[in-house]
């Protein structure tokens, strides 16, 4: 059985802001174990990248403020660690990618300069010692001549060249946990086939666990073990991949499927989801899907869906798997 090595719990964000709070996440639960890719999905503004940032300690502290919840991390609640505690965490045991590696890099710094810092903040090593380790890393990465290009700085390298140099940056302290956040958005889909390949080749080799954000099914479906639908800060459905690609049971995932393109299909339609997401200033009760669903019920309106193992490890909100709805479907 894979070790959990991560549990988020129940897990709340707010943002402060002239309007009022927006609750951005709204009671997020998920565990990550060991080897596995875990994705989130949902549109822009569910959540996701709250939640991930939210496990970093990376939210804004003027504005953002985690109200409730855990995110237990070898047995510490990291949303209560001292900033000096969570410096030593980020970087050598959670590390995070960012969307545009132009804005993860400076441009004033050499690669291999950028490297070898980030290695000697978190090891007791030596200046030749991390140099080695940063050649290597940028080996296993795919950047060729490591050595001749460690004093190149960013903008001689081409965009997917440099987001390999992010992701090298990241696993250089060989951390347990890697949070992708929209990491093949600002990349052609050539080079996006290639960085999600890279992905599959590291875990292999180093076995490190991977939080993929992202809002393009196309890269779940290629990468991810596991995945968690978003929908208004809440978690909509969890499931296997095959779970949610093949036996989608929340109106919403359905709705999110029939929305990208099939190249299979020659005469399949792309259905818009009509309608837009709920306020967040103040969310509704029920389920926040409700005014965009087609089989919306009273109850949907006045009471949060519970939530329903559909089967081992596949789990939805969604007042459609009540016994009494499916009688009610069944006799109409």
């Amino acid at each position: 059985m894979q070790k959990k090595i991560l549990e988020v719990d129940n897990l709340h964000v707010s943002f402060s802001t002239y309007g009022g709070a927006v609750k951005a996440v709204r009671g997020v639960s998920f565990d990550l174990y060991e080897g596995e890719t875990f994705a989130i999905v949902g549109e822009s503004g569910c959540g996701k990248s709250v939640t991930s940032q939210s496990i970093m300690q990376l939210l804004p502290k003027h504005s953002a403020v985690i109200t409730d919840g855990s995110i237990r991390f070898k047995g510490k609640d990291l949303c209560h660690l001292p900033e000096k505690e969570m410096r030593a965490i980020r970087g050598a045991e959670i590390s995070l990618i960012f969307q545009d590696p132009m804005t993860a890099l400076n441009p004033t710094l050499t690669v291999g300069d950028q490297l070898t810092e980030a290695i000697l903040q978190h090891r007791d090593v030596t200046k030749d010692e991390a140099k080695k380790a940063v050649i290597s890393m940028l080996e296993l990465v795919g950047i060729p001549n490591p050595k001749e290009r460690l004093k190149q700085y960013p903008h001689q390298f081409s965009g997917g060249m440099r987001q390999r140099i992010v992701i090298a940056m990241a696993l250089i302290c060989e951390p347990e946990i890697l949070i992708a956040d929209e990491p093949t958005t600002a990349l052609d889909v050539t080079i996006q086939a290639q960085i999600l390949e890279l992905f599959k080749d590291i875990q292999r080799k180093t076995g490190v666990a991977i939080i993929l954000i992202t809002h393009d099914l196309g890269v779940v479906a290629q990468t991810a073990d596991r995945i968690a639908v978003m929908y208004a800060g809440k978690i909509a459905e969890t499931g296997t991949r095959a779970d949610i690609f093949y036996q989608p049971q929340h109106p919403y995932t359905k709705g999110l499927l029939k929305s990208v393109p099939r190249l299979d299909l020659d005469d399949a339609d792309l259905v818009p989801i009509d309608g837009t997401p709920p306020d967040l200033f103040s969310p509704p009760e029920g389920c926040p899907f409700t005014a965009r669903c087609g089989y919306a019920m009273e109850v949907c309106e006045r009471v949060y869906p519970v939530k329903t193992e559909v089967s081992a490890g596949h789990d939805v909100c969604c007042w459609l798997q009540d016994e009494r709805a499916k009688r009610a479907i069944l006799s109409s």
